[in-house]
């Protein structure tokens, strides 16, 4: 959001801020050909605009903007010593409360949703009122706003933005507005607003409008409604200015430092409700960068954002229409989108068991040698060996409900045979995986589901790998292989090379329960 600078020496870049895109192109490619580096203006602008030497301790005297920095300076002194001198009247103190708010939505709902963004479109009573107010506020006439507002928005962060957050909180706060800028804002077109006839009413008379709406208005109103002059000069004018511009201020601030990004983290604006309360609803940032001309900052009923309900108020009343809201479906896309990309990040930090392509692959025969000859105390779950040497003692259940498993399937009693196991508990016996079952599973299936088929002979040994070999052609459904308890080793080859699936999705297909589902093709 803009500060509080009427005109300043930003004259040239007004003169930009009228051009249209074509216009500021053709003034950067004065040959009219075609270049790759049309669509690359600000890495050209960067380059071939240097910017002014930093401000240091030995030049800042030199590189302060005055007439901000007075108005950054007078205000807050003349507000703490009307407060030191001046007895706050009650009436007095509801007055600054309602000028703040008028002149606050001036900046909010005015130069900011209505004037820089288009969110909605007002009657003219309506503007002239947010055209009053934004003046009360003393933050620059409303083309002058809208204009860095708009590069602020082209060019969130970098050096064209007026008030970049990677400049430090400090610096987007107020040491912008304090020293003269390093580098003038990139383009902006606002040719819309130079045709306005309120908007170019309120620039051509901008300073009388600051005087009056500024200090006069609500000095005035105290002192003629009940005799509170003083009061009404030093609390309804100057404090009431005071923290108009620091509410402001924030949202380049504060709202680009505290709170989350649901929405996206490419840049810096944050939501959070407490740069809400202190900005009049313009605190949920995050939003707004991502849909900018929506009329609204906060998107739940409960969200504090008293700009979005004037708003709505004034289209119920037939002052506002075209009120401009993002479609749901998006606005839910980018939520979902942001929050992938932070799982991603949750998941790159995380550690993960080793993936199973890269275990080796044992039979029963070879894992029960493993067992007896390693010293490692090795168990089978869904299909993966784990060593569970260091984990027995540690076994919330108990020392001997794993030692009696050792060298054993356990994947029945694992699953709820014994204990249905939690998620948690699923998660730290993969970090255990040592290696991975031929087959995918051993004879604990069986007890499961005691009706399975049992080994026949060579010759029913013969027509299950016919069936097998049927199974893996494509569109197959997967079912499970055919066992032989008596020498527990599985007919044929192991699911995994049957139909195609790896042994995660084997071991999914085992954990699912007795080998009776059919997964479609």
């Amino acid at each position: 959001m803009k500060p509080n600078q009427a005109r300043f020496d930003w004259t040239e870049a007004e003169s930009t801020a009228v051009e249209s895109a074509d216009e500021v192109r053709a003034k950067f490619d004065k040959s009219g050909k075609t270049s790759t580096l049309d669509d690359s203006y600000v890495q050209r602008t960067l380059a071939n605009h240097k910017p002014l030497p930093p401000v240091t301790w030995r030049n800042f005297y030199r590189e302060i903007n005055v007439v901000s920095t007075l108005a950054l300076t007078v205000v807050p002194a003349l507000a703490i010593y009307g407060a030191l001198t001046t007895k706050l009247e009650l009436k007095t103190a509801i007055w600054a409360v309602i000028y703040y708010y008028w002149t606050g939505l001036g900046i909010t709902a005015g130069y900011h949703r209505l004037w820089a963004h288009r969110s909605y479109n007002a009657s003219k009573p309506l503007q002239y009122f947010l055209a009053l107010g934004g003046s009360g506020a003393v933050e620059g006439s409303i083309r002058w706003w809208s204009r860095g507002h708009r590069a602020h928005h082209r060019y969130t962060d970098t050096d064209l933005d007026p008030y970049s957050a990677h400049k430090g909180l400090l610096w987007s706060h107020i040491g912008w507005m304090v020293f003269k800028p390093r580098r003038k804002p990139g383009v902006a077109d606002v040719s819309d607003l130079s045709r306005n006839s309120v908007v170019k009413w309120q620039h051509r008379y901008y300073l009388p409008l600051i005087l009056g709406m500024g200090f006069l208005l609500p000095t005035a109103v105290a002192g003629l409604g009940w005799g509170d002059w003083r009061g009404g000069f030093f609390y309804a004018a100057a404090a009431r200015l005071l923290f108009v511009h620091h509410s402001t201020f924030c949202v380049n601030s504060l709202a680009h430092w505290l709170g989350d990004t649901p929405f996206d983290s490419k840049h810096t604006p944050r939501d959070h409700v407490f740069t809400a309360l202190v900005t009049i609803g313009e605190g949920y940032h995050n939003f707004h960068h991502e849909f900018p001309q929506d009329f609204r900052n906060a998107i739940k009923w409960y969200q504090y954002d008293p700009t979005k309900w004037f708003i709505w108020t004034a289209s119920k009343l037939g002052l506002a229409s075209e009120l401009k809201t993002f479609p749901d479906n998006e606005v839910r896309k980018g939520q979902y989108t942001q929050a992938l990309r932070k799982l991603e990040e949750m998941r790159s930090e995380i550690a993960w068991p080793k993936d199973s392509n890269h275990l080796p692959i044992l039979n029963w025969d070879q894992f029960q040698a493993q067992h007896k000859q390693s010293g490692r105390n090795l168990v089978v779950l869904d299909g993966f060996i784990l060593d569970v040497t260091n984990f027995i003692d540690e076994h919330p259940g108990g020392y001997h409900l794993i030692k009696t498993r050792l060298g054993k399937d356990i994947s029945t009693a694992f699953n709820g045979g014994v204990y249905e196991h939690s998620n948690a508990a699923h998660n730290l016996a993969a970090m255990l995986r040592v290696g991975a079952l031929e087959g995918g599973y051993e004879v604990e299936m069986l007890k499961a589901n005691p009706s399975m088929k049992t080994y026949a002979g060579p010759a029913f040994e013969k027509s299950e790998r016919e069936r097998l070999s049927q199974l893996a052609k494509p569109k197959a459904a997967l079912k499970p292989p055919v066992y032989a308890p008596e020498t527990s080793t599985v007919i044929g080859e192991p699911i995994s090379k049957q139909v195609g699936h790896s042994l995660d999705d084997v071991a999914a297909f085992v954990r699912a329960g007795p080998p009776v589902l059919q997964v479609a093709s």
